[in-house]
């Protein structure tokens, strides 16, 4: 095949066309999936400019590739989405509600009054909550509050 020819021709050629390629992946999805691999092809591409076998090349550009996005993956999410804000149920979370009626899991009854809403509320304890105490939201299951009281 041509493409082997080329490659083994220009190696230092290949894998620049690699982290160019990745690279504008990366820019069109803004989504940190391919930036982990233009830094192994870049590592590569080095190897390849010191003359070094391609099995090394492809070696290295996959164990660089998948160290790099183990280690530096979730700590780059966090610090992109920090300032994200929360639409829909996710903002719910946090916010405070008033109960307007009894919380009992046992009893599967309760409800409570949230940005002038009425919503079906649960407790995220087995512990009964009474009517009139301001609660915190958990978490949101389906159309109810997972609540628990303030403290």
């Amino acid at each position: 095949m041509e493409i082997f020819h080329w490659i083994g021709q220009n190696p230092v050629m290949f894998w620049l066309l690699m982290v160019v390629v990745l690279l504008v992946f990366e820019l069109v999805t803004l989504g940190l999936t391919t930036i982990w691999f233009a830094f192994g092809a870049l590592v590569a591409m080095a190897l390849a400019a010191a003359g070094s076998p391609f099995a090394l090349q492809f070696g290295a550009f996959a164990v660089v590739s998948l160290l790099i996005m183990a280690l530096v993956r979730n700590v780059a999410l966090e610090h992109f989405n920090k300032d994200r804000t929360r639409t829909n149920v996710d903002a719910l979370v946090g916010q405070k509600a008033i109960v307007t009626q009894r919380v009992s899991n046992v009893k599967a009854q309760g409800q409570a009054v949230l940005n002038g809403m009425e919503w079906t509320a649960r407790s995220t304890t087995e512990e009964e909550i009474e009517e009139g105490t301001v609660v915190i939201v958990k978490s949101v299951s389906g159309v109810k509050l997972m609540v628990e009281k303030e403290q």
